[in-house]
């Protein structure tokens, strides 16, 4: 017997099945058994991908290992289920090897466990979590460029307690899997409402799968669907954002009927508004307000905060829309280039002006890049700048951050933490960002003359601040009382409507200008 012969045997006492793939996935050799004795020869096989043979549940893992395989390393064995006909399937166990000498070929073995058997009840699959389809959705636009949709289904009365209902909700998880693109990207937002990505070009009808699934239980059940195209209108991020921003907003505020439709429109909505908040950003079409920042002792204005407006919307609702699609970065630029250029005007050489940043903007080097740049022709303008990180975006990477704040300090650019509380991210940001200023959040402030509690957290605050060099700054100010008792407990500046109400110029109360004698002078923070 030869060395060939006596491989080949011992392949077979290993497997039942020995397949070789070509670069693309095909089979290009196949020998040994087929998964049922009814199905065609296995050397039938040849030409087609793979993929094909087993469930489309396992698809996209098989997919996944024949990307990740790497020469003389055998993958780890994945079951799947191998077809054997139109509704009959045999559990299987597949392991990939590739020896360099075939490179690209891959060598595969399939081992059968068990009997085939028909999907007469499906298993109920384990389906996605709203956060878990944003994941796969996010892998799939970027992944690959197919036209994708999300569609939405509704099925009320599926969550009602009962066996029947049970097994119906087994038979449509398996039918919205089955239907996703990679048969794995379906998700369970709600007892009784699902999503899911699948191709554009999939014209198959969900509600009437997903109704029969519940008659083949004796359950006569409504069912809404809608979907909406994910692909082709902005850019994958942005997609994922919008879609994230269009689940929360529905779920939040839509029930049951039309909740479908609502997620549709919610997202192209949103999507619309992410065009229109980009084109308002490069057109620069907002406003700026400046609000007076005053010192407590001497009631001399100090600075002013630049505060962005949108005609008759409030900056809110703007403000999280940008930070969720990604868009809020160019904007806290856009306002960074309108405050210099109310800096630059004759007789405000003295005036210095905080501006606000997301803290989704210190998620990469294009802020801090883009504010050097700005500011580069006249280094010495970035005394008078002091930068508020807000906390409406939390901070993802707060090293990488610091290091960022920590460029603009040493350039000259003050840094203050806004919003500041009691909350864990506020301690972390105080602990770990390089700031000169704290902002106190103005819950504490409006409270603080009758609420004694308030009074001990803000004089433990201004001691914790003046222990780590850092100056604090009180907002919502807008009674005297209010003014006695903060100024009482050590805090150093204040803001609010005691002192000026936002104007849209950066001017004193009860003058013209807060600059206008020593006009063109640069002065520090100090």
């Amino acid at each position: 017997m030869n060395t060939k012969s006596r491989l080949l045997g011992m392949a077979f006492a290993a497997a039942d099945t020995l397949v070789e793939l070509d670069a693309d996935g095909r089979i290009s050799l196949a020998l040994g058994a087929g998964p049922c004795p009814q199905s065609p020869v296995v050397e039938s096989w040849t030409g087609t991908r793979l993929t094909d043979l087993v469930g489309k549940a396992g698809q996209k893992q098989l997919a996944d290992a024949l990307k990740s395989i790497r020469p003389s390393v055998r993958t780890a064995p994945i079951d799947a289920l191998m077809v054997c006909g139109s509704d009959r399937v045999r559990k299987a166990r597949l392991r990939f090897f590739q020896l360099p000498d075939l490179a690209p070929a891959v060598s595969c073995s399939i081992t059968y466990d068990g009997a085939p058997f028909t999907l007469d009840l499906p298993e109920a699959p384990q389906l996605l979590s709203a956060d878990g389809l944003l994941t796969r959705v996010r892998g799939s636009l970027l992944e690959a460029n197919a036209a994708l949709a999300v569609a939405f289904v509704d099925v009320p009365g599926l969550a009602v307690e009962g066996e029947a209902q049970q097994r119906a909700a087994a038979r449509v998880a398996a039918v919205l899997q089955a239907s996703s693109i990679d048969g794995s990207s379906a998700a369970r937002l709600t007892p009784e409402r699902f999503a899911l990505v699948r191709a554009s070009e999939d014209k198959s009808d969900l509600a009437t799968e997903v109704r029969d699934a519940a008659a083949a239980e004796g359950l006569e059940l409504i069912v809404r669907t809608t979907e909406a195209a994910l692909s082709g209108v902005v850019s994958a991020d942005s997609t994922v954002r919008a879609l994230r921003f269009a689940l929360e907003a529905c779920i939040r505020e839509g029930g049951i009927d039309g909740a479908g439709a609502a997620l549709s429109e919610s997202l192209k909505r949103t999507l619309d508004q992410a065009d229109r908040f980009r084109a308002m950003v490069q057109a620069r079409e907002f406003t700026l307000e400046y609000q007076p920042i005053v010192d407590l002792v001497s009631g001399v204005t100090h600075h002013f905060e630049a505060l962005a407006r949108f005609g008759s919307r409030g900056p809110a609702d703007s403000i999280r829309l940008a930070e969720e699609l990604g868009l809020i970065e160019g904007f806290d630029l856009a306002v960074v280039e309108k405050t210099l250029q109310q800096l630059r005007r004759p007789g405000f050489g003295l005036t210095k002006i905080a501006v606000n940043v997301s803290g989704a903007s210190l998620g990469s080097d294009g802020y801090v890049d883009g504010l050097l740049r700005l500011t580069a022709s006249a280094p010495d303008i970035r005394k008078r700048i002091l930068i508020e990180v807000t906390e409406t975006a939390a901070v993802a990477d707060i090293e990488a951050a610091a290091r960022r704040l920590s460029g603009l300090r040493r350039a000259g650019i003050r840094v203050c933490l806004d919003d500041f509380g009691v909350g864990a991210a506020s301690l972390d940001y105080l602990h770990r960002l390089p700031a000169d200023t704290v902002k106190i959040d103005g819950r504490f402030v409006r409270d603080i003359v009758s609420d004694q509690r308030a009074r001990d957290l803000v004089s433990h605050l201004v001691e914790l601040c003046a222990d780590l060099k850092m100056a604090t700054i009180a907002e919502m100010i807008e009674t005297e009382e209010q003014k006695t008792t903060i100024r009482g407990l050590g805090v150093g500046y204040g803001q609010g409507w005691l002192f000026g109400r936002p104007a849209a110029e950066p001017t004193n109360a009860g003058s013209s200008s807060v600059a206008t004698r020593r006009v063109g002078a640069v002065e520090g923070w100090s």
